[in-house]
């Protein structure tokens, strides 16, 4: 039997022990204490819209398929026969009304249950098709549309692991006329050689951004914008919502600067002319006025969900040092003048051929190699120590855009979840 980690060896308020990233044993304990026991992002309703419709996901390292069931809506069964173990379903997603294995042919209707099999009377009289179904994942918990699961029957409850941080996922569907977002265009995908605690500790990182995206700052003609090169002119914040979650705040920056639509650009409500209209009878003036002026919410929501503004990303690890990243547009129900140009801004900063998705991958990629350098030991992680505040407005622990807050209040998380587990 292998012996327990002590994990609060390895975190401190002000560092972190490279060690963290490259070791197998650390990276099992993960994948059974946060991604198997804890709550994941998997999805969203409009991926599954209709009867018979499927999407094909992992939690953890573990396959599972989103299906819309007949009689109880969106349920996840683990993807794997209940015979000998195949892999039922090999397509990304679509529609269909059963699934057959390829390797002995039983199948299974889309609620999970055993249908048939080839040549049955072999199987006895007494065999029990209901005791073969296909295995359910146990808990499922869905906000505003965005599904999560646990492979644990009992913990932490789904409210309780969202906490308050359900406010940025309502910021986000609260953008659409109609309070829903449509996550449907499909998924497109980078996988590259980095631990995965690297994303959401990059996602929300306001410090790296004048340096690692340079190019993208040069190429957009911002290079010398307040948000990344006066750290205490930009009224923008870093924000700890509690429960690993953080988010890098612009809304401050975009009030100060009186202009709506900065999010989008800085386009003129006058070019968006239906959106406008339509947010405004949906919410009245001052309410539709609020959100286009503050925009989406750039977050992470603990340990795998990324709200990149019009942008959503997860992803899943797949070892120590090699991870999978998913990411599409955000699209608007109710706002087609959106989503068009959502869609083409999407292949300009995640697409391989763009800017900011390549270079934060890059990033991770020599992280994790100057990570096999034994020494020095550990990660800094105090810059901005000393100014974090709680914030009036939020009641959230908050700092300036270029403080490690965000990354504190990751790993602060991380060793509750782990030394807990231990």
């Amino acid at each position: 039997m292998s012996a327990k980690i002590a994990y609060d060896a390895l975190i401190h308020p002000d560092r972190v022990h490279g060690s963290l990233y490259i070791d197998p044993a650390i990276f099992k304990d993960e994948m059974e204490n946060i991604f198997h026991k804890g709550w994941v992002f998997v999805g969203h309703v409009s991926e599954v819209p209709n009867v018979g419709d499927f999407a094909r996901r992992q939690i953890g390292r573990q396959p599972v398929l989103i299906l819309h069931t007949p009689r109880d809506g969106v349920k996840l069964f683990l993807n794997r026969c209940s015979h000998r173990g195949n892999l039922l379903c090999t397509r990304a997603r679509g529609n269909a009304n059963s699934f057959t294995c390829p390797y002995h042919g039983w199948s299974f209707g889309i609620g999970g249950e055993l249908r048939g099999m080839p040549m049955p009377g072999g199987m006895g009289e007494d065999f029990d098709k209901e005791g073969l179904s296909l295995a359910e994942v146990p808990r499922v918990g869905i906000h505003r549309g965005f599904i999560f699961a646990s492979l644990a029957r009992e913990g932490m409850s789904f409210d309780d692991y969202l906490g308050d941080a359900k406010i940025l996922l309502d910021r986000a569907a609260d953008l659409s006329p109609e309070g829903e977002v449509d996550l449907s265009a499909g998924w497109l995908k980078h996988r590259f050689k980095a631990n995965w605690k690297m994303l959401p500790e990059n996602n929300t990182d306001g410090y790296h951004v004048v340096t690692t995206h340079a190019s993208l700052l040069r190429a957009t003609g911002v290079a010398d914008s307040l948000a990344f090169n006066d750290e205490k002119g930009d009224p923008s914040l870093i924000r700890d919502w509690g429960g690993g979650h953080t988010e890098l705040d612009f809304a401050p920056r975009y009030r100060m600067m009186g202009m709506p639509f900065l999010w989008f650009g800085g386009t003129s409500p006058k070019k968006l002319p239906n959106y406008v209209a339509a947010m405004r009878e949906a919410y009245g003036e001052d309410v539709a006025n609020d959100r286009m002026m503050d925009g989406p919410p750039h977050a992470i929501i603990f340990p795998n969900l990324f709200l990149a503004e019009l942008n959503i990303t997860y992803f899943y690890p797949v070892s120590t040092n090699e991870v999978v990243q998913y990411y599409t547009p955000m699209l608007l129900k109710g706002a087609p003048e959106i989503n068009a140009r959502a869609i083409r801004q999407t292949e300009g900063a995640m697409g391989p051929g763009s800017f900011l998705l390549p270079e934060d991958a890059c990033m991770a990629e020599r992280n994790q190699l100057g990570l096999e350098a034994q020494y020095p030991e550990w990660l800094d992680l105090r810059r901005g120590m000393g100014r974090e505040h709680v914030d009036a407005a939020s009641g959230l622990l908050s700092s300036v855009v270029s403080d490690e807050t965000t990354n504190r209040a990751f790993w602060r998380h991380y060793l509750s979840v782990m030394s807990e587990a231990a």
